[in-house]
């Protein structure tokens, strides 16, 4: 595999040149930009024009990431392309959440083939349910496929979100890209750092991704007795107080769920993901030092799936409420990431709506919120 990196700024365009002697059918273009970015394609116009033959991705970000930095207003850019991995690009359209189940299945049917061995998901990050996406595509792929990637995100905006298709960054896309051949290498990690605190509360009132009751109180008006002056900031101050969901029996791993609007008149909170009825929910915090200490330990469970030599692609996806939490130091998780990597791993990425990934290597891929997901790729 041989590799790129490069950054587009507002005020610097893009770098001079491209390295246009990547592109190729098994060139894999990932474009992490800024939500303003829909009012103005050009960038991805001018990215298109320089790697016609590649397959182009990417998504709007709540802060893109690029090596240890992480920016705003930019487009982070990775290409990447491989020797002996062949790539298919699939999308669908999502109106509202009660599709995205359907759109799985549908990227699915169009990935299915052999020696597929990975797919990488991005989604629009608001009129979704993550959980049905990913049930979908995940149901009808053959056992053992991973899938990884994330929900788009628009900062504290919450307004507008954005997947780059047919060259154009368009609301109401899923992507995914399958990878399909023996001699890739993939690399998983996944970590949260988040602790539960307060009582539990039955979940007795749900539809899908939207919760209405907690206990049989207006999901609403529980949330916002506990953020008290902070409920003012909804749902963006949500992020700092997730919440971990398990269904009664108390069998397997609790998912962690962040919200993504409110609803004020019906008194309700839509999530990024399923908030099933009779599930038990409490709220979830975490410190700076725990989130960067998973963030560590996501990096270096992903560097164990590297490839002895050659360039290795880093593709970090971290929840936007983690980086309210980190604030100043949220640089110092994008670090920790890559110093579990090998001296020359390159790293992009993008702070997101959700992430998508297996909690542990070799489990089912799910939608989680609030982690630190590293995904590497790279050949021998």
């Amino acid at each position: 595999m041989l590799l790129s990196t490069f950054v587009y700024s507002q005020a610097g365009g893009w770098p001079n040149p491209h390295p246009v002697h990547l592109d190729g059918p098994n060139t894999l273009v990932l474009a992490f930009g800024a939500s303003e970015f829909a009012d103005d394609p050009r960038p991805f116009e001018e990215l298109a024009l320089s790697f016609p033959r590649s397959i182009r991705i990417g998504c709007s970000t709540a802060g893109e990431i690029y090596g240890r930095r992480v920016s705003d207003a930019s487009i982070v850019v990775a290409v990447a392309k491989f020797e002996h991995t062949q790539l298919r690009l699939a999308s669908s359209q999502v109106a509202c959440p009660t599709d995205s189940e359907v759109a799985g299945e549908q990227l699915a049917q169009q990935l299915v083939g052999d020696k597929l061995q990975t797919v990488f998901l991005l989604s629009d990050g608001l009129c979704i349910n993550g959980t049905t996406l990913v049930r979908g595509l995940v149901r009808h792929l053959p056992e053992g496929v991973t899938v990884t990637g994330g929900l788009a995100g628009d900062g504290e905006s919450f307004s507008r979100t954005w997947v780059l298709a047919d060259d154009l960054p368009l609301n109401g896309r899923v992507c995914a890209v399958g990878l399909y051949g023996a001699r890739l290498h993939l690399g998983l990690g996944c970590n949260g750092g988040w602790s539960d605190f307060g009582p539990e509360r039955r979940i007795t009132r749900s539809e899908g991704n939207v919760l209405y009751e907690l206990d049989g109180m207006p999901a609403l008006d529980l949330y916002k007795l506990y953020l008290g002056e902070l409920s003012s900031g909804l749902p963006g101050t949500a992020l700092l107080f997730p919440l971990s969901i398990r269904r009664q029996t108390g069998a397997g791993p609790s998912i962690v769920r962040t919200i993504l609007g409110v609803n004020e008149g019906r008194k309700a909170l839509t999530f990024a993901g399923d908030m099933p009825q009779g599930a038990i929910a409490r709220l979830m915090r975490a410190n700076s030092e725990r989130l960067i200490a998973s963030a560590e330990h996501a990096g270096s469970t992903a560097a164990n799936g590297l490839a002895q030599e050659g360039d290795s692609l880093v593709v970090s996806i971290s929840c936007f409420g983690r980086r309210l939490m980190l604030r100043e130091r949220t640089e110092e998780e994008v670090e920790a990431v890559l110093d579990a990597m090998p001296s020359g791993a390159q790293q992009v990425g993008f702070y997101s709506y959700g992430e998508v990934s297996p909690l542990l290597t070799g489990g089912v891929s799910e939608l989680h919120n609030q982690t630190m997901t590293v995904t590497t790729l790279s050949e021998a």
